[in-house]
């Protein structure tokens, strides 16, 4: 009965975070409408799916893991959800670009109060052996999310404007948020909590000083960066290069054959880990490699239909690593780091993917590059930089895996 439970949490947490990407994402889905009615350029949309989210988010994420290690993981998920849902739908009004990132600040805040709480919540209440499977189910709430976004945000705005859609999507998070409060149990921490009042400080330096952390934050930055990129940008390709603006919320079908793939992602690496734990990293190595000969030709294609496919293609094997990417950090750390090392790693993926990605890429389409394929050169420079730095900076952490692990026990 108490696994039944444990699943039963694993599918709510799911929910929660579709939630929480159906409106962290549709900024992108509606970024041209909001530029063309508020007179905005590509750098300022690439700035409020960015910075303006990732920066709060990211900043805020360490303290939120701190916080979550100590108190209630339950109230910080359930606080979150509601005051991001209430901050989307507040957008739908807003009159200016000013008026937008300031809602936009608010949802990187208490986005940031989720996922810590969530990893450290899922490593207490399942095996190790389990975990880059049962994170990477979690994890699948982001393609869901961001699918969502595209179909229900891009048909609604489609229909009537982006105001509506901003709201229709902010609306079910406030009525789940009481929901959780009474169907979530907190459960018992499988480590006793210190007296000490640990240095926080001390703490991260003491996660930071292992070279497999360093070389696994540094990979998945990476690819984040590619990710969110292509989130950002790649209704650009649409409607810029081939004038298919239909074309953005059908991509989102693409979304839950990603989230498919982030599953078999994490199966497979707790599979490979079975005779060599290190081997988890090479999903990340697949996910930096498999995406990018379908990128290159998605952008370059001379119609909408073969760039649509293409980009498509190239998606659900350049974002399959999410899941696996947030358990492979539970592993070099003990329990009373756990929500820490989640902060940590969101902290640095926030900044390198939402905070580098869009910005940079937006900046090129600006200022660097000029003619019909713009978008297109400026987005398959982030793509080849990153899919190189995520190889090489994986395969260095396959190297440190054993000698930094941290041993653990821990059964259902």
């Amino acid at each position: 009965m108490k696994k039944y439970a444990a699943y039963g949490t694993l599918l709510l947490f799911t929910l929660i975070y579709v939630l929480s990407f159906v409106d962290r994402q549709i900024v992108a889905v509606l970024g041209t409408q909001i530029r063309d009615a508020l007179v905005l350029n590509n750098l300022q949309i690439g700035l409020l799916y960015g910075p303006a989210f990732s920066f709060v988010y990211a900043l805020s994420g360490i303290p939120m893991g701190r916080i979550a290690d100590r108190s209630s993981r339950k109230l910080m998920i359930c606080i979150g959800l509601f005051v991001w849902s209430l901050m989307t739908v507040i957008s739908g009004f807003a009159a200016s670009f000013i008026f937008l990132i300031t809602a936009r600040i608010f949802v990187g805040l208490s986005q940031a109060m989720l996922s810590p709480a969530v990893y450290s919540y899922l490593a207490d209440s399942f095996s190790p052996e389990k975990r880059a499977t049962v994170f990477s189910i979690y994890a699948s709430g982001i393609f869901i999310g961001v699918g969502l976004s595209f179909l229900v945000g891009g048909t609604v705005s489609m229909q009537y404007d982006w105001r509506t859609a901003m709201i229709i999507v902010g609306i079910p998070g406030l009525i789940l948020a009481p929901l959780v409060w009474f169907l979530v149990k907190e459960p018992k921490r499988s480590r006793k909590r210190s007296n000490q009042q640990e240095n926080i400080i001390a703490d991260l330096k003491s996660i930071l000083s292992k070279k497999a952390v360093r070389y696994h934050l540094i990979g998945f930055s990476f690819l984040a960066s590619m990710g969110y990129t292509i989130l950002a940008f790649v209704g650009n390709v649409f409607n810029d290069v081939h004038q298919r603006p239909d074309l953005i919320s059908h991509y989102g079908w693409f979304m839950f054959g990603v989230g498919l793939m982030v599953i078999l992602s994490g199966r497979t690496a707790d599979r490979l880990a079975i005779k060599e734990p290190k081997r988890r990293f090479l999903m990340g190595v697949f996910a930096a490699l498999g995406g990018v000969p379908f990128y290159a030709w998605g952008l370059y294609a001379s119609t909408p239909e073969i760039a649509f496919l293409m980009m498509g293609i190239g998606v659900l094997f350049a974002s399959s690593y999410n899941g696996v990417a947030a358990a492979i950090i539970q592993y070099f750390v003990p329990g009373k780091q756990r929500a820490l090392a989640a902060g940590l790693y969101l902290f640095v993926i926030s900044i390198a993917g939402f905070g580098v990605g869009p910005p940079l890429t937006g900046w090129l389409m600006d200022f660097v590059f000029s003619g019909q394929y713009s978008v297109s050169h400026a987005i398959m420079t982030m793509i080849t930089i990153s899919s190189i730095g995520a190889t090489l900076s994986l395969l260095m952490a396959m190297k440190y895996y054993e000698s930094d692990a941290f041993e653990e026990t821990m059964i259902d």
